[in-house]
């Protein structure tokens, strides 16, 4: 099987992680949460781990300089090469997606597509109020999804103008939404063989 490049997003209460777990199974790859690279990478002491230590420790947000440099250490390394990954978390930014399709050409391995689990706000909101989580307040919610509407847009917007972007239906039983997915993934997959 060929090693596949894919970057996942979606809407909190969307059940991308649920998805991207199952994922990371049906196609063999390296799944790389952006919070997870960056607690190994700190864990590691790598020299950009520890500059990122420094400003989480002073309460900041890790810049994009850092996150890109970090992600593009994790991205170099052979169980990546070898198996490809699936990007959770990471790009956030238009900024952040020209960054990795630099660091994707130089290595000469193309994304294969960035997959938009399409969940409406409603539905996610009646999710997360279900979960009943202390912090799941509706107007914590409201502000989330808010946040994630002006960050993702544009993202979504570089994607789609590269003809990269799948928004697939993320409503339904789980199995359904996956089968949705894999076909998306597959078609693009088959295209790309075809190239």
């Amino acid at each position: 099987m060929t090693a596949v490049r894919l970057v996942i997003l979606g809407r909190q209460g969307s059940g991308k992680g649920t998805q991207a777990s199952r994922l990371v199974v049906a196609y063999d790859t390296v799944h790389i949460s952006t919070g997870d690279m960056l607690r190994a990478a700190v864990g590691a002491e790598t020299e950009l781990g520890l500059q990122a230590r420094a400003v989480m420790d002073a309460g900041e947000l890790v810049g994009d300089d850092l996150i890109n440099g970090i992600v593009a250490e994790r991205l170099a390394q052979d169980d990546v090469a070898e198996h490809g990954f699936l990007l959770d978390g990471y790009p956030r930014t238009p900024d952040q997606a020209s960054a990795l399709e630099g660091f994707l050409a130089e290595a000469g391995t193309p994304m294969d597509a960035a997959v938009n689990l399409d969940v409406p706000v409603d539905e996610v909101t009646a999710r997360m109020v279900a979960r009943g989580r202390a912090d799941d307040t509706a107007e914590a919610i409201r502000r989330r999804l808010d946040l994630y509407e002006s960050e993702t847009a544009p993202l979504l917007a570089w994607f789609a103008e590269r003809g990269l972007l799948e928004v697939v239906d993320g409503l339904g039983a789980e199995d359904d939404v996956f089968t949705r997915l894999t076909t998306a993934i597959d078609r693009r997959l088959s295209v790309g063989d075809a190239s």
